[in-house]
């Protein structure tokens, strides 16, 4: 992910936590807030509370995975807050939930190519 897509100062999540729309999961919570820039941003919260660096560093890595094969609408800002149950997750599942979440949230690009096709 390229450091200008990353939300990298306390001040970004803030404002996504104070004023962002909140999607729930048993394993995730995401928090999405419209931004004015033309690119969409992301971030991830894990907390010690999830397990020791190594295991916070493999559920980080696989969000951003996750977040790098949708395919998202610009102008975003989205906090991704890991859960305890998010441990046991493994990749695809992992990628289905985000999915899910995403679309109720309604920034997926493809949902958006899907209602304009069916449209015409």
């Amino acid at each position: 992910m390229a450091k200008q897509l990353a939300l990298t100062r306390r001040a970004q999540y803030l404002a996504v936590y104070g004023s962002g729309k909140a999607f729930a999961d048993s394993a995730l919570l995401v928090k999405v807030m419209p931004n004015r820039l033309g690119a969409t941003r992301s971030g991830f919260s894990i907390s010690k509370q999830i397990g020791k660096a190594t295991v916070r560093n493999r559920v980080k890595r696989l969000l951003k995975e996750n977040v790098r094969q949708l395919e998202l609408k610009a102008g975003w800002d989205i906090v991704f807050i890991a859960r305890r149950s998010i441990v046991e997750t493994d990749y695809h599942t992992l990628g289905s939930i985000m999915s899910r979440l995403l679309r109720r949230a309604g920034i997926l690009e493809q949902d958006a190519k899907k209602a304009g096709a069916e449209a015409n």
